[in-house]
């Protein structure tokens, strides 16, 4: 080739504009503004407003000496100084510690065992029982309390057996320790998932040279693959103990009965129950328990500083050999079916067999009162049939809205050059910052402080949609981390070559990655389904009664002693999230990147 023809080529044609390959041609503007950063901003703002919203009310409330509605307000820190000298707070506040540390260290010594040994030891059944591991993420802990006292409660049928065997019962399921083991049954799936995913994705390489050196399966199990797994275990021991100090279910379950007071059901009796309740003194109590997850993530990011020293993924990953653990291998599956077996199938079983009986008592054998009464009070009464309806409602809608804002919030975070991509992240994860019990309270003042007569208070006070608004709040950093992950594995220079071919932004997106992320997206949608199928303890605090969902029904009749109704309801529920999470697991085989 020829210089003349190098440097025609290398340079452009006199009075002519450079070109860029990420140039993007004009397209016509939304009110003056590029299409591409309408949407960018659009997305900054609903998520700040969602995260706003909740919290505002809540910080104001806690330094003001009267109601949000009322008028001549003062502002004031009595409210704090109420708190800490009422009678019993400090109990409350010990307990709640006892309960957090208690489930977060039976959770990890469920967890993080039971994932080395599925994952990285040639355990029996090890597919089918790492299977089994995850099944108590599909049910709520309010349905998992009630098999447990249904079952090992004091006059559960495991309990009456145990009884007559040795003639006591050596556990009290109305403890601090009984609310621990079933919070941390309930709990153990998710740590599992975050272990496993990471010892999945490791590199064998380094097992592989301390077997070479002579080392012995525990050996390397405790040296090399433990070791590695600190990140995961410190996510899942930060996310475990905030989860611990908003659970709302199991307290008010076992700690009722026995006046066992926790930071979520002083709340809940407080506010909710109590026939003049001081909002002040509970807009402090919520500020504190933000105060405390706000510094567990924030304690969370400076541990995860320097996560980089345990990457083990590289270009050339060997392919793992399982370690042979000889009989322990063999006692891994023993504990593993213990708890599947006592953990969630039996209590599950014992809830589904409940329904379909007028009386469940071990005085009495159930097979001679079995009966369908319980499905056909169900659905002979309207509020339980609207229950149902309207938890599928808010499930699907919620699903769909929420997925949706999840990828636009992924694309504008992961994928774009807006100045502000990085809050955009920040403020889709915030919401796992702020305890479910907190949304709840936070959203019924903002929604009081919206005119009763005006459009926008009458679309979300005491309706679904409110309801929606709620829940999706909480679901969002599920629906983020789920498409999140699967972007990673999508090339850039995808979207820079529609760039090139005259695509803006919008367009990328719309013609490139849009059709990539549809399996994840699809996930997406069901991860959050299962998660606003199962949650009701925001909805305490904003439903009406025609918004009531699953969950709320249910505590309302547990509290009336149906129990035959709550297990029916509870039943049903279990049987929607199954054939659901079936219906996904088909349509997501041979789609491993979703």
């Amino acid at each position: 080739m020829s210089p003349n023809l190098t440097e025609a080529g290398a340079r452009p044609a006199a009075g002519t504009r450079p070109s860029s390959a990420l140039s993007s041609p004009r397209y016509r503007r939304v009110l003056g503004v590029d299409r591409s950063r309408l949407l960018q901003y659009a997305t900054l703002v609903v998520l700040a407003v969602l995260v706003v919203a909740p919290i505002a009310p809540i910080l104001y409330q806690s330094v003001i000496d009267r109601p949000l509605h009322e008028t001549g307000q003062i502002f004031t820190l009595g409210n704090f100084a109420a708190l800490f000298s009422e009678a019993g707070f400090g109990e409350v506040i010990l307990n709640t510690a006892v309960l957090a540390v208690l489930t977060t260290v039976l959770t990890l010594v469920i967890a993080v065992p039971m994932a080395v040994l599925v994952v990285r030891t040639a355990l029996p059944f090890g597919q089918v029982l790492g299977l089994s591991m995850q099944w108590p993420f599909y049910i709520s802990s309010l349905i998992l309390g009630f098999g447990w006292i249904t079952m090992y409660g004091p006059a559960g049928f495991v309990s009456a057996e145990v009884r007559e065997l040795i003639g006591f019962v050596p556990w009290n399921l109305y403890s601090l320790p009984g609310m621990a083991l079933t919070e941390a049954v309930a709990l153990a799936p998710v740590t599992y998932v975050f272990c496993a995913n990471a010892l999945r994705q490791a590199d064998a390489a380094l097992e592989s040279a301390a077997q070479v050196c002579g080392a012995k399966p525990l050996r390397i199990i405790f040296t090399v693959v433990v070791p590695m797994l600190r990140p995961p275990v410190v996510y899942a021991t930060i996310l475990t103990f905030s989860t611990s100090i908003e659970s709302l279910s199991v307290p008010l379950l076992y700690g009722t009965p026995t006046n066992i007071r926790v930071f979520s059901t002083f709340l809940y009796t407080n506010g909710l129950e109590s026939i003049s309740p001081d909002y002040g003194v509970l807009g402090a109590a919520s500020m504190i328990i933000l105060a405390v997850t706000f510094g567990l993530v924030f304690l969370q990011a400076r541990v995860l500083r320097k996560a980089q020293r345990f990457i083990s993924v590289r270009g050339k990953a060997t392919r793992p050999r399982r370690l042979e653990l000889g009989w322990v291998k063999w006692a891994g599956a023993v504990l593993v079916t213990i708890y599947v077996l006592f953990g969630a199938a039996i209590p599950i079983l014992g809830l589904v067999f409940r329904s379909f009986t007028l009386v469940f008592t071990p005085m009495q054998n159930p097979f001679r009162t079995l009966t369908l009464n319980n499905y056909a009070d169900i659905f002979s009464f309207d509020d339980y049939v609207r229950s149902i309806t309207n938890s599928l409602t808010v499930a699907v809608v919620g699903a769909v809205v929420v997925s949706a804002l999840a990828l636009i919030a992924v694309i504008v975070a992961r994928r774009s050059t807006f100045r502000f991509r990085r809050a955009v992240e920040y403020l889709a994860f915030a919401p796992q910052a702020i305890p479910g019990i907190i949304v709840g309270i936070g959203f019924f003042w903002a929604f009081a402080l919206l005119p009763h007569s005006g459009p926008l208070g009458a679309i979300v006070q005491g309706t679904l949609v409110g309801v929606v608004i709620v829940f999706g709040f909480g679901a969002v950093p599920t629906a983020f981390s789920s498409i999140a992950s699967s972007i990673t594995q999508i090339g850039s220079e995808l979207d820079n070559a529609a760039r090139t071919s005259g695509a803006d932004w919008v367009g990328a997106f719309a013609r490139i990655l849009w059709r990539l992320l549809i399996p994840a997206f699809v996930g997406a949608m069901i991860l959050t389904f299962v998660a606003l199928l199962k949650a009701y303890a925001s909805a305490l605090f904003i439903a009406s009664p025609d918004s009531e969902v699953i969950g709320t029904t249910m505590l309302v009749l547990w509290t009336e002693g149906q129990t035959g109704s709550v297990a029916a309801l509870a039943t049903l529920q279990i049987a929607i999230t199954a054939a659901v999470v079936a219906v996904a697991g088909r349509f997501m085989k041979g789609h491993a990147h979703a």
